[in-house]
């Protein structure tokens, strides 16, 4: 199966951070209590990746017996009531309902009372009042049976939380932040093998010069480093494998306070990295 750059490069691991294991706890209250929860953060910071774990953990618990049901679902900017509650008919039974909004609200509603669920309404930052009212009143009803977990980006918390009638019901929240740049060194050696004998000055470079403590920003590098150092028959990061990374996608901005690093070329390779590079790239154009 391939891989896209942005989850990362074979043989990366998943790293259980204190975040992450918040939000797989979030998810299963949320579905356990049938609460209302959020998470949110900026982009890239892996709140979606820890999201999809914790209800994949559900699915498997749904497979062992346990009765929850988890559902996926976004909804574009300016939606309807009656555009929502086909969607979520879809997406539960797989049904393209044909009626007005009356009907189709009174068969969700006899949907989401028959099965223990946990609605996850994903990139929540676009939700209009409209959409979120809806929500909040399908979730209040007396007989509906489901948790229901917001998570988004930029804005999201600010969207939600400027809804009284949804805000007093929310019974967990998590904000994603950063990655601390005091443990990224240790997190990057424990992600891959390519940083295991990497020294903290290089990994905080990349850091501070590209990732910016996002594990998205990360996975991209990572991805792209790994195939610089296999292409040279390295099998760790160094320093010049680094700047041959950046030139593959260039940081917008260096820090200001560029560290002295080693020559250029090494002993463990027959030549420079930019000259391989350059030359294969010539190769493949000339295909």
């Amino acid at each position: 199966m391939r891989r896209r750059p942005s989850q990362g490069p074979p043989g990366a691991r998943q790293i259980s951070t204190e975040q992450f294991q918040r939000a797989q706890q979030i998810v299963a209250y949320t579905a356990r209590h049938e609460a209302v929860s959020v998470i949110y953060g900026d982009t890239g910071l892996g709140k979606t990746y820890a999201m999809r774990r914790g209800a994949r953990k559900l699915l498997e618990a749904r497979a062992r017996g346990d009765r929850t049901e988890v559902t996926l679902t976004q909804f574009p900017m300016d939606w309807t009531r009656l555009q929502i509650a086909k969607t979520l008919l879809k997406s539960i039974t797989g049904e393209d309902f044909v009626g007005n909004n009356g009907k189709a609200t009174n068969r969700l509603l006899d949907v989401l009372t028959a099965t223990p669920r946990l609605l996850i309404v994903d990139e929540a930052q676009q939700l209009n009042e409209k959409s979120i009212e809806f929500l909040r009143f399908l979730h209040d009803h007396d007989e509906t049976r489901f948790g229901l977990l917001f998570v988004g980006g930029n804005g999201c918390w600010r969207v939600l939380s400027s809804k009284p009638m949804l805000r007093s019901r929310i019974s967990q929240r998590q904000e994603f932040k950063a990655l601390l740049p005091v443990e990224v060194p240790s997190l990057m050696r424990a992600y891959h093998p390519l940083y295991r004998d990497a020294d903290d000055d290089l990994i905080t470079y990349v850091d501070e010069s590209y990732a910016n403590g996002q594990w998205r920003s990360w996975a991209i590098f990572s991805f792209n480093a790994v195939e610089v150092a296999q292409r040279v028959g390295r099998s760790h990061i160094d320093w010049e494998i680094v700047e041959n990374t950046f030139a593959m996608n260039p940081p917008d901005e260096r820090p200001s306070h560029t560290r002295r690093r080693p020559p250029a070329r090494t002993e463990t390779a027959a030549e420079p990295v930019g000259t391989i590079l350059a030359s294969r790239t010539a190769d493949d154009a000339a295909r």
